[in-house]
């Protein structure tokens, strides 16, 4: 990871999980290591080439780890590094962001 990185700290942390993908991916590996088909399954409406895209880039910044298992057929499984744990406590705000935001909209509070 040669990238430059940005002076803003909020910066930097939305140039690495800024794609929505990536914040979702980050959400099941908080769990546990997943098999590429199990992510493709709890992630969502993603295609194969823009989950291995944003796993590939998440693994450059190393927040996740791949591993390659040698067999037939192939079996790959992803993990997520100490960094990308240490990840929990912005996804856990977010969490409780949108349920409240989700609380108020329910009750008819426009701001």
């Amino acid at each position: 990871m040669d990238k430059t990185l940005p002076a803003c700290p909020v910066e930097t942390t939305l140039s690495l999980i800024s794609d929505r993908w990536k914040v979702l991916i980050i959400r099941d590996l908080l769990g546990g290591t997943k098999r590429f088909g199990e992510l493709r399954k709890s992630v969502g409406n993603v295609s194969q080439k823009v989950l291995t895209a944003n796993l590939r880039s998440m693994e450059d910044d190393g927040l996740l780890t791949r591993r390659v298992y040698a067999e037939v057929p192939p079996r790959v499984e992803y993990t997520l590094t100490e960094t990308g744990m240490s990840l929990r406590p912005v996804l856990d705000a977010m969490w409780a962001w949108g349920e409240s935001y989700k609380e108020k909209r329910a009750g008819g509070e426009t701001a």
